[in-house]
């Protein structure tokens, strides 16, 4: 029977030379953390779009009132890892989110549980998941699973405000985007169909 191989071990300098690669590479990723998504705004302004206009035809406002101008605009995201603290209360020029905001005055109530209703069985219907229920007025909040935007509906009762604001989260910019030559991001509700 052969005596089995002594296994090879690595040498000193090899070892400590894997260690070090290592800790750089830790040490990398903690101080930028993890990467935000790369993102295409147009294809983010149409989605939310999409999901403010099905709001806007769920809520069956009477007469239709307008409630533009609109945009979609976009907001700071903060730095991540340990650059964070390098950062504090900068956010990154290449990495924006994005949301699209709407609102009426002057709606009864009635018109308003009916429209919310109708917004909350369809986003349930499409497996979408309540976030946030409000208690302080008729409304809540829903995040898609599938590309985490948001979407939040309310009523005020002070006002007869129906407000429904659509989110989608950071994401890096293409190079050369300019949020206010952008006309993707206008918005106005489509006549009804």
């Amino acid at each position: 029977m052969n005596a089995p191989r002594p296994r090879p071990r690595l040498r000193p300098w090899y070892r400590a030379a894997l260690v070090a690669v290592a800790v750089v590479a830790a040490l990398a990723w903690l101080w930028n953390g993890t990467p935000y998504p790369r993102t295409d705004p147009d294809r983010v302004a149409v989605r939310l779009k999409d999901l403010a206009q099905r709001a806007y035809d769920e809520a069956a406002l009477p007469g239709r009132p307008e409630v533009g101008p609109v945009r979609v605009e976009t907001g700071s995201c903060s730095y991540r890892g340990l650059r964070s603290v390098a950062h504090i209360d900068r956010g990154r020029r290449d990495v924006r989110r994005f949301d699209l905001d709407w609102r009426v005055t002057g709606v009864p109530e009635d018109v308003a549980r009916s429209g919310l209703h109708r917004t909350r069985t369809r986003l349930e219907r499409e497996g979408w998941t309540r976030v946030e229920t409000r208690v302080d007025r008729p409304g809540f909040r829903f995040r898609n699973p599938d590309d985490e935007d948001l979407v939040d509906a309310h009523w005020s009762r002070e006002t007869g405000t129906y407000a429904v604001s659509a989110y989608a989260g950071c994401g890096k910019l293409p190079d050369g985007f300019d949020s206010y030559a952008w006309p993707e991001a206008r918005w106005a509700p489509a006549p009804p169909r």
